[in-house]
C-alpha cells in the first residue's frame, strides 16, 4: 500500500494548517497581539518618537523604587516641620514690624536693668566686706541694721520717702481704663526698679491689688477715680522709657482713648503710709 500510494518512496509533505482568515502560512494571531501591534505603531520607533513622545516614554509610568519613597517621604516631614516653625516664629513675635528707635529703646532698657543687677551685687559685697574688715564689727553690723531697717521701711510703706523720680498722670474721660492696665503700670514701673510706689493717696507695696472696671476702680480696697496720679521713686533715665516702649503701657491707654503723661523730677516725694503688719503665721528662722 506504501508504494501505490508513494511509488518514488517521497516522504509525504507537512500540510500547514490554515489561519482563521483563510490564508495559508499564517501563524494565529496571540491574544492581544492586535493591541500591541496598534500601540507600537502609534508611538514609533525610537528614532521616529518626537522629543515629548520621548519624554513620556521615560517618565509615564512612574518607576518608584521603596528608597525613593521613604527619602520622599522624610523631606516631606522635613519641609512641613520648618515652615511651622518659622510662620510661629514670624506670628508671635511682638518685636516684628518695629521700628529702629524702638528696638534701641528696648535694647537701652535691658541694658539699664542689667547694670541694676549689676550695683545690686557689688552694694550687697561692699557691704559684706566692710563688715568683715571693721575694727568693730558690732557697731559696723548696728549701722548696716539701721540702714536695712530703714530701706525695708520703704518697701512696706510704713515710712515716708522722697528722691527723682516721675509722675504718670492718666486721664480717663471716657471710663476705659481697666484695673489690669493700671496694675501693668505698677509692674512696668517694678521691673524699671521703682522704689516706692504711691497711686493718688494710697501707697503701693508688695500686696497690693487693684479690682474693679471703669470708673469703679480700687487699689486694696480703695476707691480710686481718674485722673490716676502715680507718684514714683527711682531713676528716671529708666523709668520713663520702660513706659513708652512699643506696646507699652503709654500706647494701651493711647488705644483706650485715654491719655497718659510722664513728667520727670528731682524730688518726688512718697508720703502715703502703711500700719506695720505682724504676720500671722510666718516667723524669722534666724537662730
Amino acid at each position: 500500500m506504501n508504494s501505490e500510494e508513494n511509488p518514488k518512496g517521497e516522504e509525504p509533505e507537512a500540510v500547514t494548517p490554515k489561519a482563521d482568515n483563510g490564508e495559508p502560512g499564517q501563524p494565529a494571531p496571540e491574544p492581544g497581539g492586535s493591541e500591541q501591534a496598534a500601540q507600537a505603531e502609534q508611538v514609533g520607533t525610537p528614532e521616529q518618537q518626537t522629543g515629548r513622545q520621548r519624554l513620556v516614554a521615560v517618565l509615564w509610568p512612574p518607576r518608584v523604587s521603596r528608597a525613593q519613597l521613604i527619602v520622599a517621604v522624610l523631606l516631606f516631614v522635613l519641609g512641613l516641620g520648618l515652615a511651622i516653625q518659622v510662620r510661629s516664629t514670624s506670628d508671635n513675635s511682638a518685636l516684628r514690624g518695629a521700628r529702629q528707635e524702638d528696638l534701641v529703646r528696648i535694647l537701652d532698657e535691658l541694658d539699664n536693668r542689667t547694670q541694676r543687677l549689676e550695683d545690686e551685687k557689688q552694694r550687697l559685697e561692699d557691704q559684706r566686706t566692710e563688715l568683715e574688715n571693721s575694727s568693730d564689727q558690732a557697731e559696723e553690723a548696728r549701722k548696716q541694721t539701721l540702714q536695712k531697717e530703714q530701706q525695708l521701711g520703704i518697701l512696706a510703706g510704713t515710712v515716708a520717702a522722697q528722691g527723682p523720680g516721675i509722675t504718670l498722670t492718666v486721664q480717663d474721660p471716657s471710663g476705659t481704663v481697666e484695673s489690669d492696665m493700671l496694675l501693668d503700670a505698677i509692674q512696668e514701673l517694678r521691673a524699671a526698679g521703682a522704689e516706692a510706689i504711691q497711686v493718688n493717696n494710697i501707697r503701693v507695696v508688695a500686696d497690693t491689688y487693684f479690682t474693679g472696671t471703669g470708673a469703679d476702680i480700687e487699689v486694696d480696697g480703695k476707691p480710686v477715680k481718674a485722673p490716676y496720679s502715680f507718684k514714683v521713686i527711682g531713676k528716671p533715665q529708666d523709668l520713663e522709657p520702660a513706659l513708652n516702649i512699643p506696646g507699652g503701657v503709654v500706647q494701651t491707654l493711647e488705644k483706650e482713648q485715654a491719655t497718659a503723661t510722664v513728667a520727670r523730677s528731682q524730688k518726688i516725694v512718697v508720703d502715703a503710709l502703711r500700719p506695720a503688719k505682724r504676720p500671722d503665721y510666718a516667723r524669722s528662722s534666724a537662730q
